[in-house]
Formats: C-alpha cells, structure tokens, sequence
C-alpha cells in the first residue's frame, strides 16, 4: 500500500481517479484472478469474504432456469443471463418468452422502470409510453424464470418466493459453480432472491462456464452470451462491447461494483469493489486479464477513460497502487492466450 493511500478495513486499492495531476478518488476493493489452470495468480484485500453479487450471478441463474426444463437458446438465453438496456428488441425476447410461458406482462414482479438506453427512453418519452416492468433490466431473467416454473407446473405467482423450487435450484447452482455454501439470502433490487457468494467463489463460476463443454448447460449458457452479446446488455454497453472486443470472453457486472470476466482459456478475474462504485471494474478486470497474456487489443476504449474537465480530458481513471504492484509480481510465461487469434 502505497503512503499516500492509507488501508481500508484490509482491503486493496484496485483503482484511482486523477483530475488536474491530483488524484481525486480512489476505490478500494476485494480481487482475485485465477490463471488458465485455476490457480490463484492474483489476491487482493479480502476476496473469501461474503458478497452480494448482483446481477454479475445472472448466468447461473440462467443456468438454473435451462438446467431446470426452460427451453431457452440463444438469444433468449443470452437475456436471461443479461442485464439489458430496455431497447425494443430486448423487449420483443422478453414478450416472446412470455407468450411461451402462457403469461403476459403482468406476471412480471420485477419493478417498473426506464429503459436504461438513452434513445429508446427518448423515443418512448415522444411517444407518450410510460415505465414498465418489461422494460426494466432484469426482466429477461424474470421472463425466464416465469418459463421454467411454468413447465414445471411450479406457481408463477410466488417465483420469487426463496422457498420457491425454482429458487431452490438456484441456490443449488450457485452452491455448486461457485464452490461457495450459500450462507446469506437478500433480495436483488429487482425483487428476485440474491444468494451471497465471494469474490472467489465469482471468478471459480466464470471459469467453470468459459472452460464448460458447449453441449453441456453451462457451456450452452457461455455459448448464448458470447454469440449475442447484444442481449446480455445493449448497445454501448460494456459487457456488450467488452465480450465483442475480446473474441471468446465472458463478462458481466453487477451493481455495487462486482464484476466476473473470464477469457476463453480459462483465465478469470472478478471483484467488489467497496464504495460500490462500478465506474472502474471493466477497467480492472481487463488490465489484470492483459497482464495474465489475454489481448485486448479490441477493447482499448474501456481501459482508457479520461477524466473531463470542460468537455476535454484533464485526466484519467487508471489502476490503483496495490494492484499495480501486484501485476508487477506477474510472472506470465512467453506467448498469449488463445484469445488473440
């Protein structure tokens, strides 16, 4: 730890924010990286202890939801593992996986909400459309959880209930990828039960995806959201732009500054950052996964984020001192991953 940057209940400084020549901000955190072999490489503030994952936990309960009888494929699959930005063909996936499940649009408890994607949200405003739950950005994931109950002939009224079956599958799931017992419940801001996990236990699930055969569920829940990044997010997004710029990568974020990002050999990276902040996560992971030998040559722009002053930069968001030092420490044999062909 750096002088200037005093510890934080033990946790690492992951990443600054440097306006004028001054830094401003910094954020402090928990990470871990894991190498194409699985073994820890990289191991920051406290990465063993409980977390709540957000959204970053999505393709698992994907995974639960197609595990369990939904019949999802693509890009259907892919918006059940996604966080999506409320855009007209998000919607339309959404619906149709409703019309599937022999249920509108009120089935979904999910709150109502903005579409987060700043066009459509202006074009709906034009039009005189109000806030709805289908255009909330978990509600891919509620459609396809309705799906799975309703084959099932499980209750769609209370699939949100933690007792419910299906949840109970999800906690199995997150149980079993994650390597983590599930020894904490909340409920996600979108309603839905939030199973607590680590940073560890996010970076050993992303891992267990990416390497899963492409048969399997987990791989076909990988295959989905690299094949239609689109769907996991949305235009700009940056899990969408990060899986685009690094061919066979696999990323998605959640609120309060968590994030899972593995690269197509195996190698994972994941964190949460303390003040819950995700301004800079996509940044971190993709500097620890370069230092590790992943290309990300296609992602330049998420790695490089000036600070504006003015309109013009004055600065930039850039890697903290203890994980530079702790990149530093890397010793990465000769030759890059896979990911760069």
């Amino acid at each position: 730890m750096s002088a200037s940057a005093p510890a934080v209940a033990g946790l690492a400084e992951l990443a600054i924010v440097r306006r004028s020549g001054l830094v401003e901000s910094r954020h402090f955190g928990s990470l871990v990286a894991l190498g194409a072999d699985g073994a820890p490489v990289v191991e920051l503030g406290r990465p063993d202890a409980a977390i709540l994952p957000r959204s970053t936990v999505k393709p698992l309960q994907a995974l639960a939801c197609l595990t369990a009888g939904a019949p999802l494929t693509g890009e259907e699959l892919a918006i059940a593992a996604g966080s999506h930005t409320g855009e007209d063909a998000h919607v339309a996936v959404v619906r149709r996986l409703l019309e599937r499940a022999g249920l509108d649009e009120s089935a979904l408890a999910c709150p109502v909400d903005r579409p987060e994607d700043e066009a459509t949200f202006e074009a709906l405003l034009r039009r005189g459309e109000p806030r709805s739950a289908v255009r909330m950005n978990c509600s891919g994931k509620h459609a396809a959880m309705l799906l799975a109950s309703a084959v099932n002939g499980w209750s769609t009224e209370d699939y949100l209930d933690p007792r419910h079956p299906l949840q109970q599958h999800v906690l199995a799931t997150m149980a079993e990828y994650t390597g983590v017992p599930v020894d904490h419940t909340a409920i996600d801001g979108c309603g839905a039960p939030l199973f607590g996990t680590s940073v560890r236990g996010v970076a050993t699930a992303f891992r267990a995806l990416v390497l899963a055969d492409p048969e399997s569920p987990a791989g076909r829940v990988a295959a989905a959201m690299r094949a239609h990044p689109f769907f996991v997010g949305g235009s700009g997004h940056q899990n969408s732009e990060l899986m685009v710029g690094v061919p066979g990568a696999l990323a998605k974020g959640g609120a309060e500054g968590v994030i899972g990002v593995a690269a197509s050999d195996g190698t994972a990276v994941s964190m949460k950052i303390v003040d819950g902040s995700p301004r800079a996560t996509t940044l971190i992971a993709l500097r620890v996964l370069e230092a590790l030998g992943t290309r990300i040559d296609g992602a330049r722009s998420l790695v490089e984020l000036p600070v504006l002053g003015g309109g013009v930069p004055v600065g930039e968001i850039a890697i903290g001192a203890d994980l530079v030092a702790a990149l530093d420490a890397i010793d990465v044999t000769a030759g890059s991953n896979g990911d760069a062909a």
